[in-house]
Order: structure tokens, then sequence, then C-alpha cells
């Protein structure tokens, strides 16, 4: 039993840092030459490739649960829990 939920975009965030990492400890190793700038836009895609990363996998999970359920997933918001009063917007 997993102890909680797999997240894919912390994974890519991870991995994007690491690289970040691994690029400035060769430059400081003397192994090869890199750029003070060099870093920011390789930390920065990593964020928002596992933003994207995210949103797919809570997307697919949303999708899993409601599967699972039973419940059909049609992306409308449930309308008896829409107002309380239980009228439809277009009756009000």
């Amino acid at each position: 039993m997993l102890r909680h939920r797999f997240q894919p975009g912390r994974l890519v965030t991870g991995v994007f840092l690491i690289l970040a990492g691994v690029i400035y400890a060769g430059d400081a190793g003397g192994l090869w030459e890199t750029p003070w700038f060099v870093v920011i836009p390789v930390v920065v895609g990593g964020l928002c490739l596992a933003g994207a990363v995210g949103v797919v996998a809570r997307t697919v999970h949303r999708r899993t649960v409601h599967r699972r359920r039973g419940a059909p997933h049609t992306g409308q918001p449930d309308e008896s829990r829409a107002d309380p009063s239980g009228r439809r917007a277009k009756d009000a």
C-alpha cells in the first residue's frame, strides 16, 4: 500500500533542479565553463514543465477516481450542490 499518491510534477521538478546542480558542479569542478545565466532557463523551464505535468496528472487522477466511484465525469458542476435551494440559475 502506498503512503501517498505519486506526484509526477514533483519528480520533474527534482530532475531539473538536480540538472541545475550538476551544471554548476561541473563548472565548479573545472570540467566545463558555464555562464551564470545558463541555469535560469533550465530551472524556469523545468518549473513550467512540472506545472503542466502536475495539471495533467491531477486531471487524470480525478477522472480515474470518478470512474472507480461509478460517477460519470461531465466537466459540469453538480446542479444539486450548486444552489442550496435546488433551483437552477435559469429559474432565478
